[in-house]
């Protein structure tokens, strides 16, 4: 965020919220002890953030003596507070440094085990990212679209690095830089945080479960929107754990839009619209993924929101990911799909909106009330639904699946035909009756699937890496099986002779969770 509206940020949000919670004198005291009560129990469990115990001491002392007016002012004060521990520092030059740095790291990796293809392309980029990394999909209507409004970015949430991924997207299709609310948890990392402060991330502590903080961070979003600062939200709230496309989106963050948008045609901006942009980021293989399934599949999985010692904390595990997966010239598909108004209806590249049948809508027709642009909280949270429910559809439709995706799918399917008796659970800790399978049974199942998943394609219910239309079964189940022991050991899938055995089985399951279930299975 520019320095010159920091300020304004802070001021407006804590007038916003306290407004908003706090319209008539008396309605304070129940956030100030709601609040209070929240963050002593989030201190409690975690002693290594202590830090505003002092703070939340003397609002207390405060409080306890405070008329309503005074009241009203001390959560004034704690609203102001949060609003500046979100507040994110942009920087444009730090900015510029970074976007000149990444792809050259990127780069980098990618040719870390084929030094000769370094050597080749120098000096010029130090060999062809854009090979590795596909950005596809709808990338002409946004790059439009930037100069008309603002954008909202939805991707899906699969690992810690999406964050890096999607920047470098951005920056190559030569969109600017975009605000998002990184995981507190980030900036514990010294240089990853001081990078992420600058280059458009807001802190968000995900621990704290105060509604005073949680109608913050709303406020923030909505006013940065008003500002034109593009913006990026996860509408999973953390990264698929079951490595399933998200289905139950958060709307909260992403259903202030509508309410930025009409702030800005009430307050008559020149550029008042406001466009959703579904996005799907796409890996063969997924750092995280066996703490992120075991943590589904334990009990604390249910509840545990944050997952602070998994892979993506451990700088020498990333770059052995990153250098195993490079090597296998693992294509990762960033897909944009048709962007959306904040009404779930698909937008063109002139900005404007179409119904099904593709008649073109007028937006503003959704929000007035007795001739004016107003708002209405019950309406418009229904719009915020059906806005849901076309990110949704476009996750699955813009989802690309690959080899590991349909061989792992394959090889569960098989194990659950096979043992009916069992539950997921006992299926995943026994392997039950089999230990493995004919190599001729599993490419005559995966011939079956793939021919199922290119209907799918074809109808545009999904989109298939190039692979699976161009090999031949053989290849498709060796180059699963080279991701599969590349990087995850022991490797999930091991060829003998003419066998193929499954040694880890909760792997398999979180990559063939990645394949939707359309109720037509063959």
């Amino acid at each position: 965020m520019r320095p010159e509206d920091q300020k304004r940020m802070v001021v407006e949000v804590t007038q916003r919220v306290l407004q908003n919670l706090a319209p008539n004198l008396g309605d304070a005291e129940k956030h100030i002890w709601d609040t209070l009560y929240e963050e002593r129990q989030r201190l409690e469990q975690d002693k290594h953030h202590n830090g505003p115990l002092a703070f939340y001491r003397m609002i207390q002392k405060q409080a306890l003596e405070a008329s309503p007016k005074k009241q009203r002012e001390i959560l004034g004060d704690l609203i102001k507070h949060f609003a500046e521990e979100v507040l994110g520092h942009f920087s444009q030059s730090m900015y510029q440094v970074a976007t000149r740095i990444v792809p050259y790291g990127l780069n980098f990796l990618l040719n870390t085990l084929s030094p000769l293809r370094l050597l080749k392309d120098f000096p010029n980029g130090f060999g062809k990212l854009d090979q590795q990394i596909i950005i596809q999909g709808d990338t002409s209507t946004i790059q439009t679209l930037a100069k008309q409004g603002t954008l909202v970015l939805v991707p899906t949430h699969v690992s810690n690095l999406d964050s890096i991924l999607i920047g470098y997207s951005l920056h190559r299709l030569g969109l600017p830089p975009f605000l998002y609310g990184a995981g507190l948890n980030l900036f514990s990392n010294p240089v990853m945080g001081f990078f992420m402060d600058h280059l458009g991330a807001y802190k968000v502590d995900r621990k704290k479960k105060s509604y005073v903080y949680k109608e913050v961070l709303k406020a923030y979003a909505g006013y940065s929107m008003e500002l034109g600062y593009h913006n990026l939200f996860f509408p999973g709230g953390t990264r698929s754990r079951s490595g399933k496309i998200e289905e139950k989106l958060k709307m909260g963050l992403l259903g202030m839009g509508l309410n930025a948008y009409i702030h800005n045609l009430i307050n008559q901006k020149p550029k008042p619209d406001i466009f959703v942009v579904p996005c799907t980021l796409n890996y063969q293989l997924v750092l995280e993924s066996p703490t992120l399934v075991e943590d589904y599949l334990k009990e604390v999985g249910k509840s545990r929101f944050i997952i602070e010692d998994d892979e993506s904390f451990q700088v020498k595990k990333i770059i052995e990911f990153a250098t195993k997966l490079f090597s296998l010239e693992s294509a990762i598909h960033v897909v944009i799909s048709h962007p959306l108004d904040l009404f779930g209806n698909q937008v063109d590249a002139k900005g404007r909106s179409k119904d099904h049948r593709g008649r073109i809508i007028d937006r503003q027709s959704y929000i007035m009330k007795n001739k004016q642009v107003a708002f209405d909280a019950q309406r418009d949270r229904e719009y915020t639904q059906e806005l849901g429910h076309s990110i949704r559809e476009a996750f699955i439709r813009d989802t690309v699946l690959g080899p590991v995706q349909l061989v792992s799918w394959t090889l569960f399917r098989w194990l659950r035909e096979s043992n009916p008796e069992l539950d997921i659970y006992r299926l995943l800790r026994t392997g039950g009756a089999h230990a493995s399978i004919r190599l001729t049974d599993a490419y005559s199942r995966m011939e079956k699937l793939r021919a199922y998943l290119k209907k799918k394609e074809k109808s545009h219910e999904i989109r298939l890496d190039p692979s699976l239309h161009q090999k031949d079964p053989v290849i498709i189940l060796s180059q699963a099986l080279a991701h599969l022991k590349s990087f995850h050991q022991p490797p999930s899938l091991e060829r003998r002779g003419d066998r193929l055995f499954h040694l880890d089985r909760h792997i398999l399951y979180y990559y063939q969770n990645r394949v939707p279930d359309w109720g037509d299975l063959p």
